[in-house]
């Protein structure tokens, strides 16, 4: 999109494809890793397939009041053990779309429709390489903190694929 700042990260984990690719569809391996540091995630579902969704609840620490977050991932495209793409929305606790001012996110900077995509490429040695981009966000602030936040969920993403505590 012209004019709007993208995170884009590019990780390595010591694990096969199959592996990683576990770590985002199934929804027993999305509570272990997805939310940033200190976060939990009591709720995973998953329908995986184009046009299916992941429905995620992100849950705050005590010290940040406990509050949860839903979203969910609308997918788009998706060939397995290589690519994901989807829409990212935020969502009320049914998993109803919702505005990002509505889940209480400053609506400056952070798009309403997050177009997110995951590609998985096997680099030998039971290696695989995970590039990520989110597209569209509005300031740099806005990015930077959401890029702050995928980078904590894929440290404990590569504990969990790596059998590391």
């Amino acid at each position: 999109m012209s004019g709007t700042f993208d995170v884009d990260v590019v990780r390595e984990f010591n694990a096969p494809p199959s592996r990683v690719w576990a770590a985002w569809t199934v929804p027993g391996d999305l509570r272990q890793w997805w939310g940033p540091t200190g976060f939990t995630c009591p709720r995973a579902e998953a329908d995986v397939h184009p046009g299916g969704r992941i429905l995620v609840t992100m849950r705050a620490p005590a010290e940040w009041g406990g509050f949860e977050q839903h979203s969910t991932w609308n997918i788009t495209e998706l060939e397995p053990l290589r690519l994901i793409r989807y829409v990212f929305n935020f969502a009320d606790a049914e998993g109803n779309r919702i505005t990002p001012a509505e889940a209480g996110i400053p609506a400056d900077g952070v798009p309403a429709d997050g177009e997110h995509e995951v590609v998985l490429t096997d680099v030998g040695d039971g290696r695989t390489m995970l590039h990520m981009t989110e597209r569209g966000y509005g300031t740099q602030e806005a990015r930077d903190m959401s890029q702050s936040g995928l980078e904590q969920c894929l440290d404990k993403m590569a504990a969990l694929v790596e059998g590391r505590p």
